[in-house]
């Protein structure tokens, strides 16, 4: 938080800070949490500085087989006053796009990740198949993002004492929670 500019497509904080090393820093810190806990492990999308569309994010988690999918961003605000974390899981209502695109990816495969042959059906049992997977993966985001964010309280200030819910791409992957 704090007053920022852009500087090309680099954030800088009114002390010199960019945007970009201190996300890596949050994620490297958070990956060796994820890693010391028996049964997790950690896997980084990008751990250098360097750029990855959104979906080459998602795509690479996907291949890594995430459980979950956890976004770190640093916002600049001109309002100095403003500081504190906050959580974001999908909104319902960004969803659909991207389940449909999804959807149509992966018309002629052979499953989803619950199992469920979608080839061969009418698109309207495919799209409601979709969205149950969609609804369900939101769900798991939200119980995600509440623990999340009461742990935040911890070791911080708060922006936001609920979790948000907005359209961000990088959280629309219909198979994957996220936050």
């Amino acid at each position: 938080s704090g007053t920022g500019t852009i500087a090309g497509s680099v954030t800088i904080g009114s002390g010199g800070t960019r945007e970009k090393d201190v996300v890596l820093e949050i994620a490297r810190a958070l990956a060796r949490r994820v890693d010391a806990e028996q049964g997790m492990r950690a896997y980084l999308t990008r751990d250098s500085d360097r750029f990855l569309v959104l979906r080459e994010r998602i795509d690479r988690a996907r291949a890594a087989r995430a459980d979950l999918f956890v976004s770190v961003h640093a916002d600049s605000i001109r309002d100095r006053s403003v500081s504190g974390s906050s959580v974001y899981v999908l909104s319902e209502r960004g969803a659909s796009s991207e389940a449909a695109r999804w959807l149509a990816e992966n018309e002629n495969a052979a499953d989803l990740k619950g199992g469920v042959s979608l080839s061969g059906s009418n698109g309207a049992l495919a799209s409601v198949l979709m969205d149950l997977s969609q609804a369900a993966s939101i769900g798991s985001s939200m119980e995600a993002a509440e623990r999340v964010l009461q742990q935040l309280d911890r070791v911080g200030n708060i922006r936001k004492s609920q979790v948000q819910q907005a359209g961000f791409l990088v959280m629309k992957s219909p198979d994957i929670p996220s936050m």
